[in-house]
C-alpha cells in the first residue's frame, strides 16, 4: 500500500512539473503603431498567432520604434521624449510598466549591448545610453549630424545621419563608433538621405530617401562593407516609391515599397518582378520568424498589417491603430 501511495505521488509530481512548463511557454508579436502627430494615441498591440489579446492605447505621441530584449519591452516614443519599459507576460506586457524622461531630446531607434540601452536622438543630436540596471540616463557621445538608425555588431555602433540640421536633406553618412570610448572611428559617405540599417555579417545595407527643392522624393540604397570601407551607392529613377525599412528575407535583402517588398539585387537595383504583395499605401515591413508583416495605412484607424508566409503566399491580416511602424516577436 506505501508502494502504491509513493507511486501515485510521484507520477502526480511529474505530471504538475509537466503541466507548468507546457503554460510557461507562448510566443507574442508586438505592433506598434505611431498615432498621428501631436494626438498622443501612439499605441501598442500584441497579438498570439491572429489572435488580438492586448490594446495598449495612449502610448505617447508618435510611438518611433520598439524592442524586445530579454522579457521586457522597450518603447521610444519620439515627440513625447520618453523611453517606456513593459515586462513581457503570457498576456501581453504588464502595465503601468516604467517611464524614462529623455529631457526633450526626441528619441527615435534603439539597440542593446551588455545591458544597456543605446538610442539615437533627433533634438539633441546624439545617441544617449540608458543603464538597465538602475536606468541611469546619460549622453554617450554627441554629433555633428540628426542620427536616425542604429544598429551594432557587439563592439561598435552604426548610425545613419539622413540630415544636417532637421529636415535641411543634407545628410548624407552613416558613422562608425566604438563602444569602448565613444570615439568616431570611421565615417562612409553614402548618398543623400541614409534612413534605415541592415547589418548582415560585414555587409551593412542602407535604405535612403531624399528630397529635392520641390519636396520631390528621391530614393535609393547603399551597401558598406564594413571590413575593406568600400561603399556601392544605387539611386533609383522617376516612378519609384521606397518606404525606409530594409531586412533580410529567405537569405535575401528586402527593401519596404509603396505596395509591397522588393528584392535588392547585387547591384541594389529592385527587382520588380519579384515584388511580394500587391497593397496600396503600404507603410511599413519587416520579415520575423517565417512570415513577412506590411503594414499599410490610409493615415485614418483603423489600419490593416496584410501577412505572408515563408513561400511568399498571402496568409491573412492584422487590424491594428493608425499608422503601423514597428514589428517584434517575443518567445520565451
Amino acid at each position: 500500500m506505501k508502494y502504491l501511495m509513493l507511486l501515485t505521488l510521484l507520477l502526480f509530481l511529474f505530471s504538475c512539473e509537466d503541466n507548468v512548463t507546457e503554460v510557461g511557454e507562448f510566443d507574442l508579436l508586438f505592433i506598434s503603431s505611431e498615432g498621428n502627430f501631436g494626438a498622443g494615441d501612439g499605441s501598442i498591440e500584441v497579438f498570439r498567432g491572429t489572435e488580438k489579446i492586448q490594446t495598449v492605447e495612449n502610448v505617447g505621441d508618435v510611438v518611433q520604434s520598439i524592442l524586445v530584449y530579454e522579457d521586457d519591452l522597450f518603447v521610444a516614443v519620439n515627440n513625447s521624449h520618453t523611453i517606456k519599459k513593459y515586462d513581457i507576460i503570457e498576456t501581453g506586457l504588464a502595465l503601468p510598466g516604467i517611464e524614462i524622461s529623455t529631457n526633450n531630446s526626441g528619441p527615435r531607434e534603439m539597440c542593446v549591448v551588455g545591458n544597456k540601452l543605446y538610442f539615437t536622438n533627433w533634438n539633441t543630436k546624439d545617441i544617449k545610453v540608458l543603464d538597465l540596471y538602475n536606468y541611469n540616463l546619460d549622453t554617450f557621445v554627441f554629433l555633428d549630424f540628426v542620427p536616425e538608425d542604429i544598429v551594432t555588431d557587439g563592439n561598435f555602433l552604426f548610425i545613419s545621419t539622413p540630415h544636417q540640421e532637421l529636415y535641411d536633406n543634407q545628410g548624407s553618412k552613416v558613422i562608425k563608433i566604438d563602444l569602448s570610448d565613444g570615439s568616431v572611428v570611421d565615417t562612409y559617405e553614402v548618398g543623400l538621405g541614409p534612413e534605415q540599417l541592415y547589418l548582415d555579417g560585414n555587409l551593412l545595407y542602407v535604405s535612403r530617401t531624399s528630397y529635392d527643392e520641390n519636396w520631390s522624393a528621391n530614393y535609393g540604397s547603399s551597401k558598406i562593407n564594413t571590413t575593406s570601407g568600400h561603399v556601392e551607392i544605387t539611386t533609383y529613377g522617376a516612378g519609384t516609391a521606397c518606404r525606409a525599412d530594409i531586412f533580410k528575407m529567405n537569405n535575401t535583402i528586402y527593401r519596404a515599397t509603396s505596395i509591397g517588398a522588393v528584392p535588392l539585387q547585387e547591384d541594389l537595383s529592385l527587382n520588380q518582378a519579384a515584388k511580394v504583395g500587391n497593397h496600396l499605401n503600404v507603410y511599413s515591413a519587416n520579415y520575423l520568424d517565417d512570415k513577412l508583416y506590411l503594414g499599410s495605412s490610409d493615415y485614418v484607424a483603423p489600419d490593416t498589417v496584410f501577412l505572408y508566409n515563408d513561400l511568399d503566399e498571402y496568409i491573412g491580416f492584422l487590424e491594428v491603430n493608425v499608422l503601423p511602424g514597428d514589428f517584434k516577436r517575443y518567445n520565451n
